[in-house]
């Protein structure tokens, strides 16, 4: 055997050897794409086509799937109430009790039903890249309509758990107990406490469209985060601080004052400034220089 050949091997090895390193690589590289998680511009966009997609649907879907989401968050009153009423009073009691408050909002994700916390990032996105007052209005509204729609059947469950005998008398003592925590704190405590539900909730948010399979896990962790830090949350907190009105214990000004105005004034903060306007920012140039191209 010549040297030369010793040396180069066959061209036609050679041209096979190269085909197939080419189709390795191309299959390395779509194993890479699949596996690859999405970066902050897909996962803005994502989430920013389904705002556009909950500002075009009628006022009557808004108000229906909001008004499930409140009568749903219901059980994150009643499954920690359950647990709390049949646990010993111990230490580690309270993290179990924590872990069923995850249930309401597990549920409401996952039916795609309208939770207004979920839009303090959803039709934001949207409007922070249009930037119009036509866009503005179209938020206002969503956020009207599912704002009430949520608090209307919070009101309507809480009263129900309040004035029938679906659950036992030591079922209901731990529904008021549970519920005198929402209405504990001064008024600028409640606000920060609910800034940190409001920026949790909205990270979920945020992170749900990259988490695949993980989703129910994602939700049942930052929910629980949530209650086991004894934060506060406009829709579910509303189930509580109702049941206290419906019971006797407080008056609705109470309500008003003590838990909804602080409440929902944290959420708004947490889930806009702290989530939607910094991942925004993150993502600001790429937007401006793909429009700028696409001009």
């Amino acid at each position: 055997m010549s040297q030369e050949s010793c040396t180069h091997g066959d061209p036609d090895d050679q041209g096979e050897a190269k085909t197939h390193g080419a189709h390795t690589r191309e299959k390395d590289n779509a194993q890479v794409e699949k596996a690859h998680r999405p970066d902050a511009l897909i996962l803005h966009e994502i989430i920013r086509r389904e705002g556009e997609e909950e500002m075009r649907r009628t006022w009557l879907a808004l108000s229906l799937s909001g008004f499930a989401a409140g009568l749903t968050m219901g059980f994150s009153l009643i499954v920690p109430g359950v647990l709390k009423g049949h646990l010993p009073h111990a230490p580690w009691a309270e993290l179990v009790t924590s872990a069923g408050y995850s249930i309401g909002f597990l549920i409401v994700v996952l039916g795609r039903q309208q939770l207004f916390t979920e839009n303090t990032v959803t039709p934001i996105l949207p409007l922070l890249t249009e930037r119009t007052f036509g866009a503005l209005l179209r938020v206002v509204r969503l956020w009207g309509i599912v704002l009430v729609a949520n608090i209307l059947a919070t009101i309507a469950i809480a009263s129900v758990l309040a004035h029938t005998d679906a659950f036992k008398p030591e079922v209901r003592e731990a529904f008021a107990e549970i519920s005198r925590h929402t209405i504990e704190d001064p008024f600028w405590t409640t606000v920060i406490k609910a800034v940190f539900a409001g920026w949790l909730i909205a990270l979920m948010v945020w992170i749900l469209p990259a988490s695949g399979s993980a989703a129910p896990f994602i939700i049942i962790l930052m929910t629980w985060l949530v209650s086991m830090c004894g934060l506060a949350h406009i829709v579910a907190g509303s189930v509580d601080a109702y049941y206290l009105v419906a019971i006797g214990e407080i008056d609705f000004s109470k309500y008003l004052t003590g838990f909804f105005v602080p409440t929902l004034l944290g959420n708004i903060v947490g889930g806009v400034t702290l989530v939607s306007v910094l991942n925004f920012g993150q993502v600001a140039p790429e937007i401006e220089d793909h429009n700028r191209v696409g001009a």
